[in-house]
């Protein structure tokens, strides 16, 4: 059976990853993907969890709870927001971070936090360089994490992770991506993850293996 989802996030990057990546996926081309906002719904719990899987299914339980549970109710919001009423609505979230060894895995689940919600990223990121200025590149390991948590319309939850590891480059570069791209360095490409090709990224990312598994899973069901 498909499925329709809507992802638990305001991040349009988010988003538009998770829409390029279904495309590519058997069985699950051209699944509709919506943004809370764009269903009229505001969630933002807080965000209480010691890892991604656990901050990734406070979002979504967050989101669901929201969502009409009477039939008729479920069918007249899914109409009203362009879903087909007759295929379930799944609700999915991410959380996800930068978790670098030589800062004992900082900013972690903390990285959108890291010195506050209202610093840009180039700030975070300078801010991170200094802190590893001194630090040799054997040492400068890095990975990218992801959890996708989904609950189904008849409650039950699934949660699975992805990784990409890398390092930390010396500078920032790159125009691609967004977040902490454009410092995270992959050796096998010899460039920053904002500086390869959106679908290069979409392929390898810790994010896209974490959408991938999920896919499959729910094709599973």
């Amino acid at each position: 059976m498909k499925f329709q989802i809507i992802f638990a996030t305001g991040n349009q990057n988010k988003v538009r990853e998770a829409r390029e990546i279904l495309d590519e996926t058997p069985f699950f081309g051209g699944t509709l993907v919506k943004t809370m906002k764009e269903v009229g719904l505001s969630s933002d719990p807080e965000e209480t969890g010691k890892s991604f899987e656990e901050n990734a299914l406070i979002k979504a339980r967050a989101l669901a709870a929201l969502l009409p549970k009477k039939d008729q109710e479920r069918r007249e919001f899914a109409v009203r927001h362009g879903f087909d009423p007759d295929i379930p609505i799944v609700v999915l979230s991410d959380d996800s971070g930068l978790c670098i060894d030589a800062l004992n895995g900082e900013p972690g689940i903390y990285s959108a936090r890291y010195m506050g919600h209202d610093t840009s990223y180039t700030d975070k990121m300078n801010a991170i360089l200094e802190r590893m200025k001194d630090v040799p590149d054997e040492r400068r390991g890095a990975k990218f994490a992801a959890a996708i948590a989904a609950v189904l319309p008849d409650g039950r939850e699934y949660i699975v992770r992805g990784e990409m590891p890398g390092r930390i480059a010396w500078k920032i570069a790159g125009s691609n991506g967004f977040g902490y791209d454009p410092f995270f360095y992959l050796p096998e490409y010899g460039k920053t993850s904002a500086e390869i090709a959106p679908e290069e990224k979409n392929a390898i990312s810790h994010r896209g293996k974490a959408l991938r598994a999920m896919f499959r899973k729910l094709k599973e069901l």
